[in-house]
């Protein structure tokens, strides 16, 4: 890892745990004021609605003008966000902190994954910083949640008071901050000269290339699997009598699991082809989803759980590799930018949908027939080893 990955990745999580912790401290402040789960509902799906309206925008944005500019607007929105949130930590203001750091992550994000990419050299390269830069959001999203409980329960004069959840709010305005002296001295890339005569094209378009339409719904089948697993596993602990910490337990060793193998790709990058990770991820899945109901104890869930992280959390840098390699250069930005819209979007549509499902067939049949798409989907990541450069 070079010094100047290092630092994107810090700058990450500092941007990435202000949301995060944003999300964790504004629904508890949300309940502790009377407002029912429906509206709590509401407010958490507000952190991904911006990026799904924002992302092409933000891709198209990054295309133009490279790394420091959009990260510079990102910090800007996040630190106005929680901000106002300290001012006014009142259930609107919340709502417009949920949309406004929600939004900066997914506009700095796509810039740092353009930056990243375009700054690799190489199949074998692209798949190692992205294994490196996944990471990130797994610490912040430990570091955001972590630190804004901690004020919320002991930085006001009792617990949870309304001085506990403005000092987390505070803290969560200045982490940005941080990101801007990380990313400000980075090198800018020399931008893609476009021929003058090219015609204008549609982010759309892109999907008319068969293997990006491929790769898009390769990853839309594995995001929606770590949706369900997020959604359906409480529900199936309660079922089973498993109580609340466990059940976080379990969550949390998924967790843990996905960041810890994300750590051990880059060793293995050269070892790696991304179509094969990919196909294997979501064999892995399909059959884990099709013993998971069968689990009556924490043990066996905790076991799936695990072996559960480990398959999707190899996912995104091969997803985020494979992308840079069948996209244009000058089109990287709208690329990832279509990628993150389509996630967040199946991340506020799915768990209505799961939940529909969850009641019409009961909750083991939410994970028996997503088993089913995603390995029977497998043919079309197996359809991509065609498309991914040698290593290099």
């Amino acid at each position: 890892m070079t010094p100047e990955l290092a630092r994107l990745i810090l700058a990450q999580i500092c941007l990435h745990a202000c949301m995060a912790g944003t999300r964790m401290a504004a629904p508890l402040l949300a309940l502790r004021e009377g407002y029912s789960p429906a509206a709590v509902g509401v407010l958490l799906a507000l952190f991904a609605l911006t990026q799904v309206f924002l992302a092409l925008p933000a891709g198209r944005f990054a295309d133009r003008h490279g790394l420091r500019r959009p990260m510079g607007y990102s910090i800007m929105a996040a630190v106005l966000g929680a901000g106002v949130a300290v001012a006014f930590p009142v259930f609107p203001v919340l709502c417009l902190a949920a949309l406004l750091t929600g939004g900066a992550t997914g506009a700095a994000v796509i810039s740092l994954q353009r930056h990243v990419g375009r700054a690799a050299a190489g199949a074998l390269q692209l798949r190692r910083v992205f294994s490196w830069l996944s990471i990130g959001p797994a610490i912040s999203n430990f570091v955001g949640p972590f630190t804004a409980g901690l004020l919320i329960d002991h930085a006001g004069a009792v617990p949870n008071s309304i001085s506990g959840y403005r000092a987390a709010f505070f803290l969560m305005a200045v982490l940005p901050l941080a990101s801007w002296f990380l990313v400000r001295k980075t090198q800018e890339l020399p931008p893609v000269v476009i021929a003058q005569s090219a015609v204008p094209r549609s982010a759309w378009d892109l999907l008319r290339e068969p293997g990006f339409r491929r790769l898009m719904l390769v990853n839309w089948f594995l995001s929606s699997c770590w949706d369900v697993h997020t959604f359906v596993v409480p529900v199936l602990g309660f079922e089973r009598g498993i109580s609340a910490s466990v059940i976080g337990s379990i969550l949390g060793a998924f967790a843990v699991a996905a960041a810890a193998i994300r750590m051990v790709m880059p060793l293995l990058a050269a070892h790696l082809r991304e179509w094969r990770v990919l196909v294997g991820a979501m064999l892995m899945t399909a059959m884990l989803f099709a013993v998971y109901p069968f689990m009556r104890t924490a043990l066996g869930m905790g076991v799936c759980s695990v072996l559960l992280g480990f398959a999707l959390g190899t996912v995104q840098p091969m997803i985020m590799s494979m992308l840079h390699q069948i996209t244009p250069e000058e089109r990287h930005g709208e690329a990832l930018g279509l990628r993150l819209m389509a996630i967040n979007a199946s991340s506020v549509l799915m768990p209505m949908l799961f939940g529909t499902m969850g009641a019409v067939i009961g909750i083991a049949g939410v994970f028996w027939i997503t088993g089913a798409v995603v390995g029977a989907g497998a043919r079309a990541a197996w359809l991509l080893r065609d498309r991914a450069e040698p290593s290099r």
